[in-house]
C-alpha cells in the first residue's frame, strides 16, 4: 500500500517532486503549569496579597475585580487581562459584585520568551486592545477545554494533558506575536538583540541538521557570512550580537554543535571514524581528527574508547 499523500497548497511547493528537504527547528522547550482554573466569587470575595515563582496570567470572563499590584491598584473589567511576573506581591477583591475570572501560573525556559516578558511593564492589558484582543480566540479555546468530560480533577489521561499543552502553547504562540512589536520599540539591548542572537544560533543549528556530508563546511567562515546574509546585518554585527547574549561567538557556538554529534556518532560503534569524518563534511581523515582533537583535548579514536568503556554492558 503506498503511503498518504499530503495535498499540496498553492503557496507551497512540493517539496517530495523537487527532490528537496525541509527542516523544522528543533524544540526544547520545557513548559510547567500550575493551578489553571476558572472561578466565580460572590460580592465579598477577596484574596490576601502573595506572591509565587512563576508568571501569571489573569483574565476576567463577567463582571468586574480590583487587582493589586505592587501596590498600585487596577479595576480589571470583562475580557482585561493581567499578566503578572514571578514575585511580584500582589492581591485581589470584588468591587461590589460577584465576578468569574480564570487564573493560570507557568514557568517556561525558552530565553528569549522570557527575555521578552521581562522587559514588559505593563501589567493590565484591556479587552478592547492588541494584546487581549488577539489573545481571545487562544483563550477560548483553552477554556472550552473545561466543558469537556473527565477534564476536572481527575482527569488526568495523557491525551486530555496533551490537548491541555497544545492550547497553551497556542495561547503562548500567540501571546509572543500580540507583544512582540511592543516590546521591540522598549530601550536598551534586550530584546532586539536577543531576538536576533536567537535567529543566529537556530540558523546554526540548521546548518548541523542539514544532511550528512555538509555539516563540516559549515565552519568555515562563508558558513558565518551566509547567515550575516540572510539576516540583512554584516558579520561584524552578527559576532557582535550573538557575543553579548551568548557569552560567545557564533564560530565557537557552531563548533560545539558540530563537536556534539561528531560525539554521538563515534558513541556508534556501526561507524568507522573515516566514515564519521565523510558524513560530516570532512574527506580528510586527519582534517577531522586534528578538528576533533581541538575541540575535545582527545583524538576519535581515544574518546570513542572512552565511551565504550563508560557505556553500561548489555
Amino acid at each position: 500500500m503506498s503511503s498518504p499523500r499530503l495535498p499540496k497548497r498553492p503557496d507551497h511547493p512540493d517539496l517530495t517532486a523537487a527532490g528537496e528537504e525541509f527542516f523544522f527547528p528543533d524544540v526544547r522547550t520545557t513548559v510547567n503549569l500550575f493551578a489553571i482554573h476558572t472561578r466565580s466569587v460572590g460580592r465579598d470575595w477577596s484574596y490576601p496579597p502573595h506572591e509565587h515563582p512563576q508568571y501569571e496570567i489573569n483574565v476576567v470572563l463577567t463582571g468586574e475585580q480590583i487587582m493589586v499590584v505592587d501596590g498600585r491598584s487596577y479595576t480589571q473589567r470583562e475580557g482585561d487581562l493581567v499578566l503578572l511576573r514571578p514575585g511580584i506581591v500582589h492581591s485581589s477583591h470584588s468591587s461590589g459584585e460577584g465576578f468569574t475570572y480564570f487564573c493560570m501560573h507557568f514557568d517556561i525556559d525558552d530565553k528569549l520568551f522570557l527575555s521578552l516578558l521581562s522587559r514588559l511593564e505593563q501589567v493590565l492589558f484591556p479587552a478592547e486592545g492588541t494584546v487581549a484582543g488577539q489573545m481571545g480566540p487562544a483563550l477560548s479555546k483553552l477554556l472550552d477545554l473545561s466543558a469537556l468530560e473527565g477534564m476536572g480533577a481527575g482527569g488526568d489521561s495523557v491525551a486530555k494533558r496533551m490537548r491541555i499543552q497544545s492550547a497553551v502553547f497556542e495561547l503562548f504562540a500567540t501571546l509572543w506575536e500580540a507583544v512582540s512589536s511592543e516590546a521591540a520599540h522598549l530601550p536598551g539591548r534586550g530584546y532586539v538583540q536577543t531576538e536576533l542572537a536567537h535567529q543566529i544560533a537556530s540558523r546554526l543549528q540548521g546548518r548541523v541538521n542539514q544532511p550528512f556530508g555538509q555539516v563540516g563546511s559549515v565552519e568555515k567562515q562563508d558558513g558565518i557570512e551566509g547567515i550575516s546574509s540572510e539576516l540583512g546585518i554584516s558579520v561584524s554585527h552578527c559576532n557582535r550580537v550573538f557575543r553579548s547574549v551568548f557569552g560567545v561567538s557564533p564560530r565557537v557556538y557552531l563548533s560545539g554543535l558540530v563537536l556534539h554529534e561528531a560525539k554521538l556518532l563515534l558513541a556508534d560503534p556501526q561507524w568507522s571514524v573515516q566514515q564519521i569524518a565523510d558524513m560530516l563534511g570532512y574527506g580528510d581523515i586527519a582534517h577531522f581528527s586534528r578538528q576533533f582533537k581541538r575541540w575535545s583535548g582527545q583524538s576519535p579514536t581515544s574518546y570513542r574508547k572512552s565511551a565504550m568503556q563508560e557505556s553500561p554492558s548489555e
